[in-house]
């Protein structure tokens, strides 16, 4: 299923290992077809168009399974007139006991459409906190991808085809899947549970492991931020050798760094959701909204409240 602003990447990701799977096994062990809202062409992220084979709302009494493939919601809360007909349908394959997934923003339309609650399902890891709120009856991961019974998510991209490997390893054997992971010369197949992110060793490369530490503090504490003394007290160094650190290796002095890591986040959630400015404040660590606002609109040059009007009248 292709909604407009979809990611070709992703799109690929999850039904050519499915194509493969057919090449390498000498067999039609999967048919793909492509379904849109109605039968227009869907234009993709890239603004390449396609032609979808079928529309939502057509009877699928063939389909055992269904990806729902889409951009990541945008923050707006924007509704288009076709979007009943999609959650209806998707309610009605669940009633069948048509096997669900998401993709990438996909898993916000099934997580509507309330065919998701009480699984467990991945989200891209920028949205998670938001995604938990607006549907708290769903468990919300940020691993790689989730298969939990007959329903499938993942925050998007590559990881894409590690849950679709994955999937076919379960359904044909871990032979078929090995050789299709060779097909696309991947090292190996990702397993679920590894995180969406590289680890924090990883982004800072080759970087001392206090300042590493000092990080991981950073973002371990968000909500009650601590002083750079008190950073440096936890990491057994004086004040001005963590300083040095900070400015030689990322340019920046520890609390300028916290504070754009604070408000990076708040933006996410400003964007992302529908939270009060005030509890977004307090969430991350600003004594007040007026404090907050200041901040934010130094460091961005528009304040939150404008960001999320200017946002809303994007998605009108």
């Amino acid at each position: 299923m292709m909604l407009p602003g979809f990611s070709l990447l992703a799109q690929a990701c999850a039904i050519e290992p499915l194509i493969v799977a057919n090449t390498l096994s000498g067999r039609r062990l999967y048919a793909a077809t492509t379904f849109g809202i109605d039968g227009r062409a869907v234009k993709s992220v890239a603004e390449l168009s396609f032609s979808p084979e079928s529309v939502a709302g057509s009877d699928a009494r063939h389909l055992d399974m269904l990806f729902v493939c889409a951009p990541a919601p945008d923050g707006s809360g924007a509704v288009d007139e076709s979007s009943g007909t999609l959650i209806h349908w998707l309610h009605r394959l669940a009633s069948r006991g048509v096997t669900l997934g998401g993709i990438a923003g996909g898993t916000h339309w099934l997580a509507r459409a309330g065919v998701m609650d009480g699984y467990r399902v991945s989200i891209p890891y920028a949205s998670g906190d938001a995604f938990a709120r607006t549907f708290p009856k769903i468990h919300v991961s940020h691993q790689l991808f989730e298969i939990d019974r007959d329903r499938l998510s993942c925050g998007g991209g590559t990881a894409a085809m590690d849950m679709l490997m994955t999937l076919i390893g379960q359904q044909q054997g871990a032979t078929l899947a090995q050789r299709i992971s060779e097909h696309f010369v991947c090292e190996r197949i990702r397993m679920a549970d590894e995180p969406q992110q590289t680890s924090l060793r990883s982004r800072l490369g080759h970087a001392p492991q206090n300042l590493v530490d000092a990080v991981a503090l950073m973002e371990a504490n968000i909500e009650e931020p601590l002083t750079t003394h008190e950073l440096s007290a936890h990491l057994g160094i004086s004040r001005r050798q963590l300083e040095r650190l900070f400015k030689k290796h990322l340019q920046a002095v520890p609390s300028r760094y916290y504070l754009n890591l604070r408000l990076q986040r708040a933006r996410k959630l400003l964007r992302e959701s529908d939270q009060a400015v005030g509890e977004i404040a307090l969430a991350h660590g600003f004594s007040s909204g007026a404090h907050f606002s200041t901040a934010y609109r130094h460091h961005f040059g528009i304040s939150p409240r404008d960001e999320r009007l200017g946002l809303a009248g994007q998605g009108a």
